[in-house]
């Protein structure tokens, strides 16, 4: 066998595996953005900020079976099997793409929606609403208090009247601590101090999600010339695998 077509379908059954791998780490990447909206999604307005981690997950599917589509087409050395191989490798490819360029578009657009409601929500708190209870399980899951930091809450409504200049009592530290926690500004060493926007930053998600896309659009890439290299060494030499039952 030519060392060209060795090195070719050796090419091509490791971006396969890639396709595996790179399919797994592209669904972890898509449910945790999407658990990440779950987990907010009182704070974010716009549904249109779902489409990114959704094309994702349809991409990372479509990628596992291209996967075993690549692996079959190069141990059979079919040309079709190939050709259909390289169609798909540049489609996904283009995807991938538009999927790189909506994160680099909406990344900015959720970071600024997600403050604006942030601080429209903590506001707003009352301490008896479906708001309110949304705010104060943000501050406990994630250990804060406030938008930026704790000082936050001295403009708001609660603070100034039903809080009777309190903090909310879901930015008191977790631990038998907690017990004489009272939210008063001059307890700081019983609160949590830091913003829950510096916790939540969804624009550090968008970040690797898109490094991931970008670095699995490289690997397409190098798979289609891989393909291409493979179909020309194949029609120049006239090469002709064994399965065809031709022996000299």
């Amino acid at each position: 066998m030519d060392l060209g077509v060795i090195v070719s379908k050796s090419v091509l059954l490791f971006i396969s595996f890639i396709f595996w791998g790179a399919a797994a780490g592209l669904l972890y990447v898509g449910a945790h953005i999407l658990n990440a909206y779950k987990e907010y999604d009182s704070f974010l307005q716009n549904r249109d900020a779902l489409l990114p981690p959704i094309v994702i997950i349809g991409v990372a599917l479509v990628m596992l079976v291209i996967g075993i589509l690549g692996c079959c087409a190069t141990l059979r050395e079919s040309k079709i099997g190939l050709g259909v191989f390289l169609v798909i490798i540049l489609l996904i490819f283009t995807a991938e793409i538009a999927v790189f360029v909506l994160g680099f578009i909406y990344r900015g657009k959720i970071a600024a929606e997600f403050h604006d409601s942030l601080s429209e929500s903590f506001a707003a708190y009352n301490g008896k609403s479906e708001n309110s209870q949304s705010v104060d399980y943000l501050q406990r899951e994630l250990q804060c208090c406030g938008v930026q930091n704790y000082t936050d809450w001295i403009g708001t409504q609660w603070f100034n009247t039903a809080g009777n200049h309190t903090v909310p009592l879901s930015c008191c530290k977790q631990g038998p601590a907690i017990k004489n926690c009272t939210g008063r500004l001059s307890e700081q060493e019983l609160l949590n101090t830091q913003g829950c926007e510096k916790v939540v930053d969804l624009r550090d998600l968008f970040n690797y999600a898109m490094l991931v896309v970008l670095a699995f659009a490289i690997v397409k890439f190098f798979g289609m010339l891989g393909i291409c290299v493979l179909a020309c060494k194949k029609e120049s030499s006239g090469y002709q695998p064994l399965s065809t039952g031709v022996f000299a």
